[in-house]
């Protein structure tokens, strides 16, 4: 069972859209399984992590989590009865009366309204209404996304929907799909479905606006020497040049391999964020290379940050 989503986020019901997105980014990262190997609690956690996020990103599903009607894992639950649900029962103030029952029936009311404009459409008045837009929320896999992709949308009464996702679609982005809503009356013209995009989150990439992210692990020899690594992106591997001497943290950047912009303006960057890890076993040789080297070199990475802390 997923966590409380406030909770996974060390976040209040309160917290802002932005608050939310940070608190997530700055988990994720520290809790990521690429930082974390053979971790099953880091592994969990991260993902307790993205399903909150999943959830409270989208303003309408976190809506509808606050008002009691999903729980967190976004499952439905039973709907609460009100006054109308007890209306047929003997003595109810709320009870329809009989004259209005034996006009029109024990049908919805909804069905009621359409055979009233069907015969006011009967009787030549010429009466037309367009029908009433649909809002659907469709999860998106995250390469789904970046790539484009068609996918297929069930609906609820049945049947489904077919759907463009367009290259580089962003989360919450609505798209709007002409007549394919509910029927006009009269005649009138279909309404639309309006389509709200939730992505999923990657195990690997992140994304800002077009740019994706990506931390990338090397080996110390890799950050020393130098050398030719294949980095992961979102089109498939491609060969990274690390240079001699680098440092964890260090940002090299692959240009053009982001995510379409809006309006045909190119492609955002990937941003490969290099982070040393250490072998899981240190062999002897080099322990003792390092422990020679140690006594030899004076270099102390920490010293000028000692010194403006004073």
């Amino acid at each position: 069972m997923p966590l409380e989503p406030y909770a996974a986020l060390g976040l209040s019901s309160t917290a802002t859209a932005a608050e939310i997105k940070q608190a997530y980014r700055k988990l994720a990262r520290a809790h990521h399984p690429d930082l974390h190997p053979d971790d099953a609690r880091a592994e969990a956690r991260f993902k307790d992590i993205s399903a909150a996020y999943d959830l409270l990103k989208d303003p309408a599903t976190r809506a509808r989590y606050d008002a009691g009607e999903i729980d967190a894992s976004g499952s439905e639950k039973p709907p609460r009865q009100y006054y109308r649900d007890f209306a047929g029962e003997p003595g109810n103030t709320y009870r329809p009366q009989q004259g209005f029952r034996s006009s029109f029936g024990d049908g919805d009311p909804r069905d009621i309204f359409a055979e009233m404009l069907r015969e006011r459409g009967e009787s030549g008045e010429g009466f037309a209404a367009p029908g009433h837009d649909l809002r659907f929320s469709l999860h998106v896999p995250f390469l789904d996304a970046a790539r484009g992709a068609d996918m297929r949308l069930t609906l609820g009464e049945g049947g489904d929907l077919s759907v463009r996702i367009p290259a580089g679609a962003e989360d919450g982005q609505t798209l709007r799909l002409r007549g394919k809503g509910s029927p006009g009356f009269g005649g009138g013209p279909p309404g639309d479905a309006l389509i709200t995009l939730s992505l999923r989150p990657h195990p690997v990439f992140r994304r800002e606006g077009a740019d994706i992210l990506l931390t990338l692990p090397i080996t110390i020899d890799e950050a020393i020497l130098g050398g030719k690594v294949q980095a992961p992106t979102i089109a498939g591997p491609v060969s990274l040049t690390i240079p001699p001497g680098t440092s964890s943290g260090r940002t090299l950047r692959l240009r053009g391999r982001g995510v379409a912009k809006p309006g045909g303006a190119g492609k955002g960057d990937q941003l490969v964020e290099l982070r040393i890890v250490a072998p899981p076993e240190t062999d002897a040789p080099l322990r003792d290379f390092l422990t020679e080297w140690r006594k030899t070199k004076s270099h102390d990475p920490r010293a000028a940050l000692l010194a403006e802390a004073v």
